[in-house]
């Protein structure tokens, strides 16, 4: 039995809820159960200097967590010169280029913010998943502004975290969990059902291929509803593939 009393392969409750920021060209406000992200996209007229001349635009990221987004509060100075913050905001924006095609964006670029509200496992993945779908707002944002004359857009991404407890395979992980599982894993993913970036440790023994096997099941289930949640959103103007 789960924590939280879900399935196996069940996610956690997910709520999506676009343009919560005034200001930003694309916003939403992400929940994966108890786990709350704030994604904001901003657009600036101006990309690093070694893009300068290309004709191409850039997108990237940054993550933090609020003091008392956690059990205990953190420093807000320390929080946001950790290394693991500076890992996690390199993994958004990896995770968010693999999906635009940057040319199309012009000399420009799109910068995603993704702010933890509260943590309950999962905030990276939940950052993603709602990071995308700012910059897909941010986009379309550029598109009706005509800025830019074609979608830049190309799939759908979300990303969701598995986890191997005594031979059980659990999705979406919270807290509870990911402090005492086996083995951790986080898989970002497209609309096609590939692959963009894995993660993953055995924290106490090693685990098998059938195993990941079924990991990488569980992660296809969870990254294929989530990717159904963005679409309630997005898909009046681009819908995924799969």
């Amino acid at each position: 039995m789960r924590t939280d009393g879900r399935k196996p392969n069940q996610l956690r409750d997910v709520e999506i809820k676009a343009e919560v920021n005034h200001y930003a060209e694309g916003s939403v406000k992400i929940s994966f159960g108890k786990t709350v992200v704030l994604c904001t996209a901003s657009v600036e007229e101006r990309i690093p200097k070694w893009l300068q001349g290309t004709k191409q635009g850039w997108v990237t990221a940054e993550y933090g967590m609020l003091p008392r987004s956690t059990h205990n509060r953190i420093n807000r100075d320390k929080a946001s010169n950790s290394g693991r913050t500076q890992e996690i905001s390199r993994l958004i924006g990896r995770s968010l280029r693999a999906c635009i095609d940057l040319s199309a964006l012009g000399e420009r670029q799109i910068y995603v913010d993704c702010d933890v509200l509260q943590a309950d496992g999962g905030t990276r993945t939940a950052a993603i998943t709602g990071g995308f779908v700012a910059l897909a707002l941010a986009c379309k944002f550029l598109q009706d502004q005509k800025v830019i004359s074609s979608w830049p857009i190309k799939n759908y991404i979300s990303a969701i975290s598995v986890g191997l407890q005594n031979d059980q395979a659990l999705l979406d992980l919270n807290y509870d969990e990911d402090s005492n599982i086996g083995t951790d894993m986080n898989f970002v993913m497209d609309d096609s059902k590939r692959f963009i970036e894995i993660q993953g440790t055995a924290e106490k023994d090693p685990f098998s291929k059938d195993h990941l096997n079924q990991l990488i099941e569980f992660a296809e289930i969870g990254c294929k509803q989530l990717i159904d949640e963005q679409a309630k959103i997005l898909g009046s103007f681009f819908s995924p593939k799969g």
